[in-house]
């Protein structure tokens, strides 16, 4: 609108012979790109009577040929208009699909389960994706809090049907299972009848690296059982301990190649300690030089924080230090101890 009276302004104000006059009919070619179709119709409607205006105080601009224009001009935007936004329908349906397929898929954590308090971040790589092949799922057990984070081979979409596989298995199992070795066996046993049952000659088997955690609800203690992901991180005193197991376990899917042997460590866990736990798109997100997130120096250097100021500040870093482009997906969970386990809970 602003371009029309611009226009207009000068058409009349200059001699013919510059004719500003047969701009016009870009006003209506631009306002296709933000306007609806018929507020693009009523604007091609004006410039055509700013042209006839004009044909009356000047002679000889050429009227019938820069009308013309006009008209045609503002006819094609108008057009355009309605596939724009029949486009941008499509895509917010496709967004509305999308966004409840994450709920189901990676439903809202609880912000805190009894002494424990929760966080989350999820940052899909593929461009215009909400899901991915990274996943995270708690559950507030009979035996403890129980929290699980994993990541599929391959990123964005692809990915998302082995993730969902693990995810519901964890959920069916972590309040039955007495010990973490039967929720991973059952994992282990859901991830290869997925495989089996997708035929994908893109990814002809999937396997998932992922890390069980469980926060007991007496003794101060945190079990984990790491089948090949990243280790977890553990703040306590402002000083960082990187919680590598004492002995390798399997990625899932990968236990009849490297047998299905696994492995649960046993940390302290006290009041005021945190943890953060992270997928590989975190430790190696690069700079321009290649270089690594530098993670348990960066948190050290950031020192105590909430779990969500923690994981802010994660997320607007991991942007910078990689110039504003991710290659994976990234998943990460933050989760602090508040008070002494003061109550047994039985099962």
């Amino acid at each position: 609108m602003i371009l029309t009276v611009l226009i207009a302004g000068l058409a009349f104000a200059t001699p013919r012979e510059i004719a500003f006059s047969r701009l016009l009919p870009a006003a209506p070619a631009l306002a296709a790109a933000m306007w609806p179709v018929l507020p693009t119709i009523l604007l091609g409607a004006f410039c055509l009577m700013v042209m006839i205006g004009l044909s009356l105080v000047y002679a000889d601009l050429g009227t019938p040929y820069t009308g013309a224009a006009i008209v045609a001009v503002t006819l094609a935007a108008a057009y355009t208009s309605h596939l724009r936004l029949q486009r941008e329908e499509t895509l917010f349906q496709i967004r509305l699909v999308a966004d409840a397929a994450q709920q189901v898929l990676l439903r809202p954590l609880p912000r805190r389960v009894q002494d424990v308090e929760i966080e989350s971040l999820y940052l899909a790589a593929q461009e215009q994706a909400r899901i991915g092949g990274d996943f995270y799922e708690v559950a507030d057990t009979p035996y403890g809090v129980r929290l699980l984070i994993g990541d599929v081979r391959g990123k964005g979409l692809s990915a998302v049907g082995a993730a969902s596989a693990v995810i519901n298995c964890f959920r069916e199992n972590a309040y039955d299972q007495p010990d973490l070795r039967g929720i991973i066996h059952r994992i282990e046993t859901s991830m290869c009848r997925y495989s089996l049952g997708i035929l994908d000659p893109d990814q002809p088997e999937h396997f998932a690296t992922a890390l069980i955690a469980e926060i007991p609800y007496v003794g101060g203690q945190l079990k984990i059982l790491n089948c090949g992901h990243p280790p977890p991180l553990l703040m306590r005193s402002g000083e960082i301990r990187v919680l590598e197991p004492s002995v390798p376990s399997p990625p899932l899917n990968l236990s009849t190649l490297l047998g299905d042997e696994y492995h649960v460590d046993t940390v302290a866990f006290a009041s005021g300690d945190q943890m953060l736990l992270y997928t590989d798109g975190v430790s190696e997100t690069r700079d321009r030089t290649g270089t690594f997130f530098p993670l348990p120096e960066w948190m050290r250097e950031l020192g105590p924080a909430a779990p969500r100021e923690l994981l802010d500040r994660l997320h607007q870093d991991l942007l910078h230090y990689s110039g504003g482009r991710l290659d994976d997906d990234i998943a990460a969970v933050a989760v602090r101890c508040r008070h002494p386990w003061a109550q047994e809970r039985s099962p």
